[in-house]
């Protein structure tokens, strides 16, 4: 084995028996499941154990990024939804239909975090429409991460037993 076999089988794009694939999904999963709307977690658990001045960098934090979601979202949120239904579909049905490892791969990955997306979204907008404040701010903050520990606890489980059926599918053992 010469080194550009070596680099081939590093960088080789089949993504549920490579250690890069699942690098990447825990990677984007712990990023996910620590940020909210663009509050970081140890933010909100700060100010729900210590207090005010903390409540008040998170409501800050949190009337930023609303303002900015919204904004984003008024302007060309239609055309964003419209370009990641293409592109999901269009990976979706070069993974499933024509069984391409990597299309397959991405699709399982960024299904979920499309519905991850919408639900800041949609916490973005509500936030927009009827500001809260204070440990009802924190509270609702802290409900929307566990809905999202949820959703990425089952997407990596079923990955996961996705990926052993996929490989072991292609070692023809069935």
């Amino acid at each position: 084995m010469d080194w550009t076999d070596g680099i081939v089988r590093i960088i080789e794009l089949n993504t549920f028996s490579n250690v890069w694939y699942w690098l990447i999904v825990v990677g984007i999963w712990s990023v996910v499941s620590n940020w909210l709307i663009g509050v970081p977690f140890d933010m909100l658990f700060r100010a729900r154990r210590y207090g005010t001045a903390e409540l008040a960098d998170v409501e800050g934090l949190v009337d930023i990024h609303v303002r900015r979601i919204a904004a984003y979202h008024h302007s060309f949120g239609h055309w964003l939804i419209g370009l990641i239904a293409f592109v999901l579909s269009g990976v979706g049905f070069a993974g499933f239909y024509y069984g391409l490892e990597l299309g397959q791969g991405l699709f399982v990955l960024g299904a979920p975090l499309c519905l991850i997306g919408a639900i800041n979204v949609r916490l973005a907008l509500e936030l927009n429409q009827t500001p809260l404040a204070g440990k009802d701010l924190v509270h609702r903050l802290f409900r929307v991460r566990l809905w999202t520990q949820i959703i990425a606890m089952v997407t990596m489980f079923f990955t996961a037993m996705y990926g052993m059926y996929f490989s072991l599918a292609k070692l023809q053992f069935f």
